[in-house]
């Protein structure tokens, strides 16, 4: 076994309604006065009142930037980090999804003073602490709150990663009742994110992927290849949301630790250039980017697609590649769209985003198979 590092959250609390049972929860680890980052959906709904109301009845005083928007620029950032050092935060809650989980992040680190967040970007190069940090996810899907990862777009379409483990949370707390208003939509396209967290992770080439991770990984495709389509289609059912908020959980410390690759390297330039969620990203060139690699590298795929899809036979010659379009019809029976034209991306766009994605180094790296310009445009091609 060759040597590898392992790093997560290192407190997990899960349970239905520990939203509201942030005063025993969080409380003493965030200190008296808590900076709420979230998004103006969030407050809309009331949890971040509900947040608000726990932490206040354990004496905390907070405030709310709920000015968190998908895709997060770089202004975005800065404007919370603001926020909250005119506060005199002692701690910073995220809750939300995605996009406010690592505003947050970023938003506790920054405010301590100790960094900057242009010199932050990559692996690494973060400096100094943060403040203490709970978070809260309302989506089962990014992982975030137990990944020391935050992407921020920058220039405009371009997507950054800072990468650190300075990021991870003190605690994440798990309440698979914030999920359960989630639309049909969101579901299935942050489900499908998770999923490639998982797959990407088992399959990645990065010298530290190890038998943790891959263990993380495949309890999180078993967990969400039962419960995606139910939580779709029936949006009540708390088993179903669980189980999906839990595997995108485990999926996450997977790929935090054995890095995902050309999946979320191709998805970048589509969510940056033309807004398209992250999740649904994914879903559009996951199909391909498996065919792409499985052309060289099968045996991984054909692993782990017994796990996901009950009874696909993982010794077929061309398992790799049914198990490619086994993730494609699961993409369509849950509603999303299927084809980068069906998203409004024109074929004239493909070369951009095919120069765009080989910016991403940190990504690209990882990928099973080794991927070119020519071979990125492709792949574009094949899901226009």
């Amino acid at each position: 076994m060759t040597p590898f590092v392992f790093n997560t959250t290192p407190s997990i609390r899960f349970g239905a309604g520990l939203l509201d049972r942030l005063d025993e929860v969080a409380a003493a680890t965030l200190g008296p006065r808590v900076m709420v980052v979230t998004d103006a959906g969030i407050v809309r709904c009331g949890m971040a009142a509900r947040a608000c109301a726990a932490l206040e009845r354990a004496g905390v005083a907070t405030a709310v930037f709920a000015e968190v928007m998908a895709d997060p620029t770089e202004a975005l950032v800065l404007a919370a980090e603001a926020a909250t050092r005119s506060f005199g935060a002692t701690g910073v809650l995220g809750l939300g999804g995605g996009s406010s989980l690592d505003v947050a992040k970023l938003c506790a680190a920054l405010a301590t003073g100790g960094s900057d967040l242009r010199a932050s970007y990559g692996v690494g190069n973060l400096r100094g602490g943060r403040l203490p940090l709970v978070l809260v996810p309302t989506t089962a899907g990014t992982g975030s709150e137990a990944t020391p990862i935050s992407i921020v777009t920058t220039g405009g379409q371009e997507k950054s990663g800072v990468v650190s483990p300075v990021l991870l949370p003190d605690i994440a707390v798990l309440d698979p009742d914030l999920t359960l208003g989630l639309p049909a939509p969101v579901t299935a396209a942050t489900g499908i994110d998770a999923m490639v967290h998982a797959i990407e992770a088992y399959c990645s080439a990065s010298p530290n992927n190890n038998p943790v991770s891959r263990a993380l990984a495949l309890e999180a495709l078993r967990l969400m290849g039962a419960a995606l389509e139910t939580a779709v289609h029936e949006p009540a059912n708390i088993q179903a949301r669980s189980d999906m908020l839990l595997g995108s959980l485990l999926a996450g410390q997977a790929f935090a630790n054995s890095p995902v690759a050309a999946v979320h390297a191709l998805a970048y330039p589509i969510g940056g250039m033309f807004k398209v969620p992250h999740g649904l990203s994914n879903a559009l060139v996951l199909p391909h980017v498996i065919r792409f690699n499985a052309a060289t590298h099968p045996e991984a795929y054909a692993r782990i697609a017994p796990i996901l899809f009950e009874g696909m036979d993982s010794l077929a010659p061309d398992a790799a590649f049914v198990f490619a379009d086994a993730l494609a019809a699961l993409s369509h029976r849950c509603g999303l769209p299927q084809r980068l034209r069906d998203v409004g991306i024109g074929q004239d766009a493909l070369a951009a985003m095919a120069a765009d994605a080989m910016k991403q180094t940190r990504l690209l790296v990882n990928n099973p198979r080794a991927l070119t310009l020519d071979d990125a445009l492709g792949i574009y091609q094949a899901a226009w």
